[in-house]
């Protein structure tokens, strides 16, 4: 397949990944080992542990389908901050003419603050959003677990961490279940439904229903490193670095991507989150991580030269004080080309259809595996995950849809090009490997299991 057909659709490929887009949505909801006429639990009153940006749109969401939440946050600033956060966002929607001030006021009535954990006693359903910190969510796990009563499911809003090991803490693991959401999760249209090795049926079930009242789409997932989502996000975004690193520019990533059909490119994106974000689960895993592949740091060395992103006007680009809009910076430009000098790179020119590839490979492979292991239930699963909660563009359906109108043989044989140039990340899929052999598609596992 040739450059212009990763770039360009036509309007009846177009309206196929429209209309495969609906089908994903709809089929989503759909898990076939629950059984039918299931009773779902009662959600009536939630409660939600951390008043950061995340639990304040948790509340938020909640709020807007009528359903009382108590906020708790570990000090009375920190929940003031984030109380006054939720006030704002509704003034700022009223202001907008998207809410009217009678709805604002309704909802705001909805939310109550605390800084006590046992506050939690009432609810039916308790939605942890607290860091991301293993221990930490254990501690809260371990305290919810003697103050939430009976039958009361467990929710954490994990973005890739082992529920399992954080059900583990209580002595109710049936009642643990994984909600993540996406931020701002009260705009965001995603979640990820977790399921852990003990979580009960109908815990499953009153999730899934939860997110779909709340006007989301919800995804069920298994447990893995970064669920669905950041599983493959990871291998777009450590594909985007390595090209940097291999002689492409973040503003041809970027502008790469931009022609394919994202909103934003990836290195607008960091910046524009912060280049910060994760730091020190990178720093510390660094010293145990396996030495027979290729890492990127890069991202670590721009937060150790003091380059956030827009919060400091200078990350992967540079901003005008004040401003968001990006500019190429020929200090960033040099230091990554002595960067790559330094780890023995010999820079090249590399096209845009080698960038689109890369990014884009990666992540269907790592579908590939997913859908192996049961960890997504199914290809449109994957793709409505990307669709929703990734910015993946709608025109092209999803990774796993685009995937078979390249054709699978054409991306396998790329995966392998790239494998036996770029070593360990590029070990195709069995899957991948098994479906190209037969002749099939990935649209073939829809019905039937990998």
């Amino acid at each position: 397949m040739n450059a212009t057909d990763l770039f360009s659709v036509t309007d009846e490929e177009r309206r196929r990944a429209l209309d495969h887009a609906r089908f994903a949505a709809a089929e989503a909801a759909n898990v076939p080992d629950l059984p039918a006429g299931l009773q779902l639990r009662p959600v009536t009153r939630v409660a939600v542990i951390g008043a950061g940006t995340m639990g304040g749109g948790i509340a938020m969401s909640l709020a807007s389908i009528g359903i009382p939440v108590t906020l708790v946050d570990a000090n009375a600033e920190g929940l003031e901050r984030g109380l006054q956060r939720i006030r704002d966002n509704y003034a700022g929607s009223v202001k907008r003419g998207r809410l009217a001030e009678a709805d604002m006021a309704q909802r705001l009535g909805l939310i109550t603050g605390s800084i006590d954990i046992a506050d939690v006693r009432d609810a039916d359903m308790v939605i942890e959003a607290v860091f991301e910190d293993m221990e930490l969510k254990k501690n809260v796990f371990r305290r919810l677990d003697a103050h939430a009563r009976p039958g009361c499911i467990l929710a954490t809003n994990t973005s890739g961490l082992d529920v399992d090991e954080i059900a583990a803490v209580t002595g109710r693991p049936q009642d643990v279940v994984g909600a993540h959401f996406f931020s701002p999760a009260h705009v965001m249209k995603l979640l990820e439904v977790v399921r852990a090795a003990k979580t009960a049926p109908d815990v499953v079930a009153t999730l899934m229903d939860l997110g779909r009242r709340m006007g989301k789409i919800a995804v069920l997932a298994r447990i893995y490193p970064g669920f669905i989502g950041n599983a493959l996000f990871r291998n777009y975004t450590r594909e985007a670095h390595f090209l940097v690193e291999d002689g492409a520019l973040p503003h041809e990533v970027d502008a790469a991507l931009k022609k394919f059909g994202y909103a934003m490119g990836i290195f607008a994106v960091h910046d524009m989150a912060g280049n910060d974000v994760g730091y020190q689960t990178r720093k510390a895993q660094m010293a145990t991580r396996p030495a027979d592949r290729r890492w990127n740091d890069l991202i670590m060395k721009l937060c150790d030269i003091g380059r956030l992103g827009q919060k400091t006007g200078k990350g992967w680009y540079r901003y005008e004080e004040g401003g968001r809009t990006p500019h190429r910076d020929p200090e960033l430009e040099a230091w990554i080309a002595a960067e790559s000098a330094r780890m023995g790179i010999v820079r090249r020119e590399i096209p845009e259809d080698e960038i689109i590839k890369r990014c884009l490979y990666g992540m269907i492979n790592e579908g590939a595996k997913l859908l192996e292991q049961g960890i997504a239930l199914r290809p449109s699963d994957i793709d409505i995950t990307y669709l929703t909660g990734y910015g993946f563009p709608e025109h092209h359906g999803g990774p796993m849809y685009l995937a078979d109108r390249i054709g699978l043989e054409n991306v396998l044989a790329d995966i392998r090009r790239f494998h036996e140039r770029d070593g360990f990340w590029w070990q195709p899929a069995p899957l991948l490997e098994r479906l190209v052999r037969e002749g099939r598609r990935f649209a073939d596992l829809q019905a039937t299991p990998a």
